[in-house]
C-alpha cells in the first residue's frame, strides 16, 4: 500500500512537472512554428541547391555527438603528415540555404539560437534543413565549409585554408563509442590521432593561460515516463573534440582579424576584485592559489569529486562573467580576447545552432580566397551582438527554469527528508543571501526558513540537485540538509541545515 500511494504521489509530480515545462514556451514567449513562407523558402533553397564543385567526398569523414542528435553541423578527418598533422574540418553549409534578406533569414534572426527544453527543441532553422539537407548526416553528400589546418608536432597551427566543397561523412558516433574505440586501442588511426591532437593542444592550452571549468555536466533526460537530471563528468574525449573546435574558432578569429571585418566572442580577463575575492575563497578553503600560478592552470587542478574543490570550481564563475560579441568593420577593437582561451575567438563551428556563426563562415572564406566580403554580411555585424545577447539570455533563463522545475519534481514526494550535500557557496548571519548561485530561492513559505536569515547553495550528492538552503554554512562542506519545501509550479526547492557529515 506505501509503495502504491508513493507511485501515485510521483505519476502526479510527473504530471504536473509536464504541464509546468509545456508552459515554458508562453510563459517566455518562445518562437511555434515557422511561418508558411518561411518553410516555403527553406523548401525552395533545398530543391535548388546545387553541390560544390571540388570534391572531397573521398575523405572519409565521420562526425562525433550526443546519442539522438540529428542537427550534425562539424565533420572531421585527422591524418598524419610525416611528423605533423593534418586536420580537416568539415561545417555545414548554412548560407547556402539562406538568402540575405529573406523571410527566412529574417526569422533566423529573431530566434538567434536554437533553443533545448525538456519536451523538445525549438530550432533555428527548419528541419528541413536543421535536420535533414544541411546536416552531415551519414552517407549523403553535403555542402560544406572545409578547414584544412597544417600542423606542427606539437600540434600548433602552421597553415589554415577554408572553401566550400562537398564531403561526404563515413559514420555518426557517439562520444562514449569513440572513447571506448580509443581505450580499447583498437580504434582507428584518425581517431588515436584525436586523442593525441587533443592532448597536445591542451598542452598549448596550457602554455598559453587558457582555462576551464571542468564541473561536471547536468542535463536533463527522459526515459518515456518520468524526466530526471543526469550528472556525469565529461569523458576525455569530449574535451579532444573540443579542442579541435576551439582551434578552428581562434583560426576563424585571426583571419578576421587580418582581414578587418568580424566578429568575435570576448570575454573579459577577471577583474582585480573579483579575482582577490576568490584568492580569499581559495585560501578559505586549504587550497591557496599562489599569485605565481595563472587561474587556467590552478582550476586545472581541481577535482569536482573533493568537496572543496567542487564549491571552488562553482565559486570561479565569477572570474568568467561578461562574456559577449565585438564586431567591428575596419578597426580592430583593442579588446579582442576571450580571456578563458587566452587568445582572440570567434564562434563559428555551429551555424545550424547558431546564427553568428552563419556569418564568420562567409567573412573567413572571402578572407581566404582574396574577395571582398558580402556586402550584407558587413551589414550585420553592428546588429549581430544584440541579437546573440538577447538569445543567450533567454536561453539560459529557459534552462534554468527547466532544471528547477525537474529538481522540484524529482523531490516533491520527499519533503522532510534529510539529504547528504555539499555547501557550494554560503554565507553567515547578518550577509544576506549568498553570492553563488540565486536558484530555487522563488518561494519564502513552508518549513522553518523564513528567507530572511543566513542560506546558502548546496549541491545534494543524490539525486543531481542543487537548492537554497538556510542555517550558517561553510563552502565546501558536507552537510546533511532537510528538505522544507519542493514546489513544481513554484519551481522552488529550499532545505535547512541538519547539522555537519560525521
Amino acid at each position: 500500500m506505501k509503495h502504491s500511494r508513493l507511485d501515485a504521489k510521483v505519476h502526479e509530480s510527473q504530471n504536473l512537472l509536464a504541464q509546468v515545462l509545456g508552459q515554458l514556451r508562453a510563459e517566455f514567449d518562445l518562437p511555434l512554428d515557422f511561418p508558411p513562407a518561411v518553410i516555403a523558402e527553406a523548401e525552395q533553397a533545398v530543391s535548388g541547391q546545387v553541390l560544390p564543385a571540388p570534391d572531397l567526398t573521398g575523405l572519409p569523414f565521420v562526425t562525433i555527438d550526443p546519442p539522438g542528435s540529428t542537427d550534425l553541423d562539424q565533420a572531421m578527418y585527422l591524418e598524419r603528415a610525416e611528423a605533423r598533422y593534418r586536420v580537416w574540418y568539415a561545417t555545414a553549409d548554412v548560407p547556402s540555404f539562406v538568402v540575405p534578406g529573406s523571410a527566412l533569414d529574417a526569422e533566423t534572426r529573431r530566434r538567434g539560437q536554437t533553443l533545448y527544453v525538456p519536451d523538445g527543441r525549438i530550432p533555428l532553422h527548419p528541419e528541413i534543413i536543421s535536420e535533414d539537407a544541411g546536416s552531415l548526416l551519414p552517407g549523403r553528400g553535403r555542402a560544406a565549409f572545409v578547414w584544412e589546418f597544417g600542423l606542427d608536432p606539437e600540434a600548433a597551427v602552421q597553415s589554415v585554408a577554408l572553401g566550400r566543397a562537398t564531403v561526404r561523412s563515413q559514420a555518426k558516433l557517439s562520444y562514449a563509442e569513440v572513447q571506448q574505440d580509443i581505450d580499447s586501442g583498437e580504434a582507428p588511426e584518425y581517431l588515436l590521432l584525436l586523442k593525441e591532437i587533443g592532448l597536445k593542444r591542451l598542452e598549448l592550452e596550457r602554455r598559453r593561460g587558457g582555462a576551464s571549468l571542468n564541473i561536471p555536466d547536468q542535463e536533463i533526460a527522459h526515459d518515456g515516463r518520468h524526466y530526471f537530471i543526469v550528472s556525469s563528468p565529461p569523458l576525455p574525449v569530449e574535451d579532444w573534440n573540443a579542442q579541435i573546435s576551439l582551434m578552428t574558432g581562434m583560426a576563424a578569429a585571426q583571419l578576421m582579424i587580418e582581414a578587418g571585418v568580424g566578429i568575435l566572442r570576448t570575454l573579459p580577463a577577471p577583474d582585480a576584485g573579483a579575482g582577490a575575492h576568490f584568492r580569499r575563497q581559495t585560501r578559505a578553503l586549504d587550497h591557496p592559489w599562489a599569485e605565481d600560478v595563472p587561474y587556467g592552470e590552478y582550476l586545472r587542478g581541481l577535482d569536482a569529486s573533493d568537496p572543496k574543490h567542487l564549491a571552488l570550481l562553482h565559486a570561479a564563475a565569477s572570474l568568467f562573467r561578461g562574456a559577449g560579441y565585438t564586431a567591428f568593420d575596419g578597426r580592430i577593437p583593442e579588446d579582442k580576447l576571450q580571456s578563458a582561451i587566452a587568445a582572440p575567438y570567434a564562434h563559428t563551428t555551429a551555424p545550424l545552432r547558431r546564427l553568428v556563426d552563419r556569418f564568420v563562415l562567409v567573412i573567413c572564406e572571402a578572407h581566404c580566397a582574396g574577395t571582398e566580403v558580402p556586402q550584407w554580411a558587413r551589414d550585420a555585424l553592428p546588429e549581430l551582438p544584440r541579437l546573440m545577447a538577447a538569445s543567450d539570455q533567454l536561453a539560459a533563463r529557459v534552462d534554468r527554469a527547466a532544471f528547477d522545475a525537474v529538481q522540484a519534481a524529482l523531490l516533491s514526494h520527499r519533503v522532510g527528508e534529510v539529504f547528504d550535500a555539499v555547501v557550494i557557496s554560503g554565507s553567515r548571519p547578518g550577509n544576506g543571501h549568498p553570492a553563488g548561485n540565486g536558484n530555487n530561492g522563488g518561494s519564502s513559505n513552508g518549513g522553518s526558513g523564513n528567507g530572511n536569515g543566513p542560506a546558502g547553495t548546496i549541491q545534494l550528492r543524490s539525486p543531481a540537485a542543487t537548492g537554497r538552503c538556510y542555517g550558517v554554512l561553510e563552502p565546501g562542506t558536507p552537510v546533511r540538509a532537510r528538505l522544507i519545501e519542493a514546489d513544481i509550479a513554484a519551481r522552488a526547492i529550499r532545505f535547512e541545515h541538519d547539522g555537519a557529515v560525521p
